[in-house]
């Protein structure tokens, strides 16, 4: 096929993919008003009609199209009144791809309308206090016994498992195989018999994230996800995801937005007189706006040329910038501030119902402390540089003399 034929036929496949979805919403939108109906409801109905993941295949809420049309029905259900997305949703982001390229027929009807419609919270257990950048080191324990397996240990840094009805989570099945063999995936109940979760105050005052503690807790056997012993292959896939949710986060640019750093640092720069609106302050602006403004057209680019299937190592890159910048932006916000910047904050110990990673829904003080987490949460920027370095620019990768050892045999402190 000539190559002028073959991007005619994906602009041909393009233009049906989005006829077909425009009108699937019509009809969708002629039958269920969203202003009439129940929010959970509606979005059932939504599941229901394919126009939960638009990606996702007939029957698990989706249409079989591609992924970038997602923003086309969320466009549309905003025109039409419908009332965004419960904030606590993120990891539905995570959960859902990992469940629907891992997960069972079973499970995949048992959880994915649930989980869209909101009325079931998940949350991610991975790291753990001696095995964070290093995830394949994890050393909970989940031990077959029958049809249930039980599980101790101990997880850490899970955001808003305080309301999680659900969690994914990845246990050491098999203590004498290479540390990235010998893990196995499970969805479990937050609710259930030996789940303790308890609060970790961070430096804003909140408590958005959590240690979780597992004490002889069952889990039955048809909530493990994915075969046994191929954990990291399922938590590569929520991994992936998560990088690319939060590195497709936008930290401004473009037109004003709520809750965009860049943005954000404009709007501090309007209320300054003009004694304080120095060269080298508008200099400084420009290059971070600028950097935003590049972040947020690479974010919409990638969202266009998007395929059908789950994200690779490039999601990486997005989100060691945005981690980056974020930290710059605020820095910069706060030394526009001067004095100013220093009160007004409240550090009162509170736990937190919603997710704001980049805390631009608040105060610039409060958004200079929560954005700390953002070179941590999601993989760490030095872990990242590892993956960017090996998977994108085919670079050797560190030495690795614990790949093949049994886990049982591997030195921990």
């Amino acid at each position: 096929m000539r190559a002028a034929q073959f991007c005619d036929n994906v602009r041909v496949s393009s233009d049906n993919d989005a006829t077909l979805l425009e009108s699937a919403i019509d009809a969708f939108l002629a039958e269920n008003d969203p202003k009439a109906m129940d929010n959970v409801a509606f979005r059932g109905a939504r599941f229901d009609h394919g126009l939960a993941w638009v990606h996702f295949p007939q029957g698990n809420g989706g249409l079989g199209l591609r992924p970038d049309l997602n923003r086309v029905v969320e466009r549309r259900m905003r025109e039409a009144g419908a009332e965004p997305a419960d904030p606590t949703s993120f990891f539905m982001a995570l959960a859902g791809p990992t469940i629907l390229t891992h997960g069972s027929d079973a499970q995949r009807d048992r959880f994915l309308r649930p989980m869209f419609t909101g009325e079931e919270k998940w949350c991610q257990l991975f790291s753990e206090p001696g095995a964070g950048s290093d995830f394949a080191g994890l050393a909970s324990r989940a031990v077959r016994d029958g049809e249930e397996w039980i599980v101790n240990g101990q997880k850490v840094w899970n955001t808003l498992a305080h309301l999680a009805d659900w969690g994914m989570l990845v246990t050491r099945t098999d203590p004498e195989a290479p540390k990235h063999k010998g893990m196995t995936y499970f969805a479990i109940d937050m609710h259930s018999e030996g789940v303790e979760v308890r609060p970790l105050r961070q430096i804003t005052g909140e408590a958005e994230f959590n240690e979780v503690y597992f004490t002889d807790a069952r889990i039955p056997d048809d909530q493990r996800i994915g075969a046994e012993g191929e954990g990291w292959r399922a938590a590569l896939t929520t991994l992936m995801n998560e990088r690319t949710a939060i590195g497709g986060g936008s930290a401004g640019g473009g037109k004003p937005q709520k809750g965009a750093a860049a943005n954000d640092a404009v709007k501090i720069w309007n209320t300054l007189d003009a004694s304080e609106k120095t060269d080298v302050r508008r200099d400084r602006l420009m290059q971070l706006w600028v950097r935003a403004e590049v972040g947020r057209l690479t974010n919409v680019r990638a969202a266009e040329a998007a395929k059908v299937g789950n994200p690779g190592p490039e999601g990486s890159v997005s989100k060691l910038e945005f981690a980056n910048l974020n930290k710059e932006l605020y820095d910069f916000c706060i030394d526009l501030m001067g004095p100013a910047g220093l009160i007004d904050y409240d550090y009162t110990f509170r736990r937190p119902t919603e997710l704001d990673a980049t805390g631009a829904n608040k105060s610039a003080q409060y958004a200079f402390l929560r954005v700390r987490a953002n070179s941590i949460e999601g993989g760490t920027s030095e872990i990242l540089k590892n993956i960017i370095g090996e998977q994108v620019l085919g670079l050797p990768g560190e030495p690795r003399v614990d790949k093949d050892l049994p886990w049982s045999k591997v030195p921990r402190s």
